[in-house]
């Protein structure tokens, strides 16, 4: 078959509130990539991560907080940004409202090439 089309995502499951629906990736359609819309809640963090995939990131809905090796960014509706495999990066939604945004990830996201840190 030359397409797929993805009506069924799969709801990765979560215990920090987060919306987790991938559309293409190792848990849902084996992909070389990965590829989830997710929607974290306000005050939300994830533990500091060095992951083996790029990663790149568009915000679909409200903002999303990048620690990245110590630097702070910020990311507002419209805004994408790429983190490259390797970098030590934290993510948040320190923010009063939940965010809603797109994650490509290249190769395919794994939970044993994620790397998080206590």
């Amino acid at each position: 078959m030359k397409y797929k089309i993805q009506k069924s995502p799969f709801i990765v499951p979560t215990t920090d509130g987060k919306l987790i629906e991938e559309h293409f990736g190792l848990a849902s359609i084996l992909s070389e990539l990965s590829i989830a819309r997710m929607v974290a809640p306000p005050n939300w963090s994830e533990p500091y991560q060095i992951p083996e995939f790029d990663e790149y990131t568009y915000i679909i809905k409200g903002k999303k907080q990048f620690d990245i090796e110590g630097k702070i960014i910020v990311l507002k509706t419209g805004e994408s940004i790429k983190i490259t495999k390797g970098t030590k990066i934290r993510y948040s939604n320190p923010f009063e409202e939940p965010v809603e945004y797109l994650s490509v990830c290249f190769p395919a996201f794994s939970p044993d090439k994620v790397n998080r840190k206590a």
